[in-house]
């Protein structure tokens, strides 16, 4: 449960004026089938964190249990640094003939390729190596709940929010996250 409350919570903040969710309100306001859209996200989040999450697990595997802690906390801790620097939408979608739900399903993987939620998912898989089922659940619908609104309300809801305390928020929880990693991997007792 620790896996999927931490991987939701991280992933939920910090995808909030993420280049993801710019390409939410993107995608709802040129192609309007929230629908599909929500379903396009949520496939490509869920390949793409599975190979994050799976990543991670190897990644696990290969560095020595008593270096992971670290490394895995000074990834959270950059994160967090990260998160500070708002993003922006490179380039728009190209809406594919097969429709709304395929535009999306790869303008949203491609997009989530080498971005902060996916890099903290690789993270995360790393940290719950035991539990990545609960890692992918947990981005995913840390995803979908940024997200969806962002769809359903599009812009109105981007202009009321305020960007800069919640990446603010996110930057600490990474952190803090990081911090906790670190502390929690290092014996206290000898």
């Amino acid at each position: 449960m620790d896996a999927f409350l931490t991987a939701t919570t991280l992933v939920a903040i910090a995808e909030i004026g993420d280049k993801t969710q710019l390409l939410s309100f993107v995608l709802a306001a040129r192609l309007r089938k929230p629908g599909a859209i929500i379903a396009g996200i949520f496939v490509a989040t869920v390949l793409n964190h599975a190979l994050a999450g799976s990543v991670g697990v190897w990644l696990a595997s290969m560095i020595p249990p008593n270096w992971l802690s670290w490394i895995t906390g000074l990834v959270f801790i950059a994160f967090g640094l990260w998160t500070l620097h708002p993003d922006s939408l490179d380039d728009e979608p190209k809406v594919h003939r097969a429709g709304a739900f395929v535009t999306t399903t790869i303008a949203f993987f491609i997009a989530e390729m080498g971005d902060k939620t996916q890099l903290a998912t690789i993270a995360l898989g790393a940290q719950f190596s035991g539990a990545l089922g609960a890692v992918v659940l947990g981005t995913t619908f840390g995803m979908m709940l940024a997200n969806v609104p962002a769809v359903i309300i599009g812009e109105k809801l981007a202009q009321r929010l305020p960007l800069d305390k919640i990446r603010w928020i996110a930057a600490t929880l990474f952190i803090i996250t990081g911090v906790w990693t670190i502390v929690g991997g290092v014996p206290l007792v000898a």
